[in-house]
Formats: C-alpha cells, structure tokens, sequence
C-alpha cells in the first residue's frame, strides 16, 4: 500500500463495532489509481490492497455498477469514473479559503518568483488543492492533486507541528515504520522544524525532498476537527536560498497565512 498508513486490517471489525470493513476495502480500491495510471486490472488492485482476488472482483464490480469505476472490454482493466470525479470536485468546491487566499498568494508567487500552493493531508501525503505560479520561466510544475511526501516537505513538516500531541505521535510511528532506513534523518529535520515553527511560525525543507527544491511552510490553524490545512512557497534552491527563506519569504508567508486566518474569523 505504498508505505501509507494502513486504514483497515482483517480483524478491525472485532475490534470495533462501528468499522465497516467492506465500505473500508471498497474505498482502498479507489485509492489503488496513481497520476497517469488510466487503467489497473483486478489482479493489480488485489495486489496493491492485499485484498483477496475474489473479493477484489465483488468490489470492482460494485464500484462500477454504482459509477465510481468504469470497466474497459478492450483493455479488460477498470478506471476511476466520473463518480469519483464529482466527490473530488465537491469536496475542493467547499473549500472557500482558495478563494479567499488566492489574490495574496499569486502576489507572493510573483514576489519570489516561486509557487504557493494549499495543500491538505492525505494519509503520510500532502495533496494539493490550490496553487499560484508566478510568470518566471522556472518554477515548479506541481499542480492540484499533486501529491508531495509530508515527512520531508516545508508544508508536511508545518502540518505536523501544528497537530495535537496524540495524533503528531501517530503519524511519526508511522513515518518511521514507512522507511526506517532514512527514520533518522527524517527524525532530524522533523525536530528541527518544531524548533523552527516553535521560533519562527515556519518550516523549512532546504534539498530534504528534492536536492534542488527549497521550500518554506505555513499550517493554517482552522476550526477544532476541520481539516487541516497548509501553505508552502517554494521553487529551485538558487532562486530560494535558506537566507532568503528565514529572513524574507518565510515572514511573509507567515503574514498571508495569519490575514487569511482573521479574514475567515479564525483568530
């Protein structure tokens, strides 16, 4: 399951009564489709899920009576349809804090001749759900539905610092049990950033993600149980070096992301 957090195990019913196992695996399903993968075969999906084939089959052939999957004679595969399409563009719809934010973003972006983008956490992902390019050549290509890891990136590593004790604790297990071969580094500049974030309001990720890619984030501090949110700005290292990050873009961010919080009624 791509080293993400297992969301559902074969005992969970047993261990509580409200689970549903079979919604539960319905939904690992959906989740199986990557960026630039149309199509994905049973076998593959019961690969993926550790889900029984025949199960997978049950499944498949749910979702696609119910439209959340497409099913191709010729290429015998299945594909995501345009149910899933409608959940994903309902869900972004709701979010006015795009609307809201994206004016001061795009000045941003065009200020540090960057990208600033939202993003909200998906499982040890960040997904995401708004970005502003500035008009230089060279900036990043990520747009919505981009998916950046949450252990090493600026915005991650700020989502993390503002999450309550227990669930903070939560993901770092696993963050660890996901790659234990980098847990110490990615320890490191965990610790680093809630010393940041404790110091400064901000994160860095100066090369942790990409060797050339520096970044600083911001978490927006919303609404007991609202999904949490945060913001990055963030392009090739020679444009963003760590000085013009601490000193420069980092404080500025941290503005937009705290006039946003007031102008939502946040604070």
């Amino acid at each position: 399951m791509d080293n993400e957090i297992q969301v559902f195990g074969d005992d969970e019913e047993s261990k509580d009564r409200q689970f549903v196992n079979a919604l539960a695996r319905g939904l690992e399903i959906l989740r199986c489709f990557r960026p630039g993968e149309a199509y994905l075969a049973n076998a593959e999906l019961a690969s993926r899920t550790g889900i029984p084939k025949p199960t997978v089959s049950r499944l498949t052939h749910t979702l696609t009576k119910l439209g959340y999957l497409a099913y191709s004679e010729s290429q015998g595969q299945y594909r995501l349809g345009s149910g899933v399409l409608a959940l994903g563009y309902s869900m972004i719809a709701n979010l006015d804090v795009r609307d809201i934010a994206r004016p001061a973003m795009q000045e941003l972006a065009e200020y540090s001749k960057a990208s600033v983008s939202i993003g909200v956490r998906d499982r040890l992902s960040m997904v995401y759900v708004e970005t502003c390019r500035s008009s230089a050549r060279v900036t990043l290509q990520l747009t919505v539905g981009s998916r950046i890891p949450i252990a090493t990136t600026a915005m991650g590593k700020a989502l993390l610092c503002s999450l309550p004790q227990h669930e903070f604790d939560y993901l770092l297990d696993h963050i660890r049990l996901a790659d234990e071969e980098n847990w110490p580094r990615i320890k490191l500049g965990i610790e680093q950033a809630q010393r940041d974030y404790a110091e400064r309001g901000f994160c860095l990720s100066v090369g942790e993600w990409h060797q050339d890619i520096h970044s600083v984030g911001v978490p927006l501090l919303g609404i007991e149980r609202e999904k949490a949110m945060a913001f990055n700005c963030g392009g090739p290292g020679y444009l963003l070096p760590r000085e013009r990050l601490e000193n420069d873009l980092g404080p500025r961010l941290v503005q937009l992301v705290r006039k946003l919080e007031r102008d939502m009624g946040r604070v």
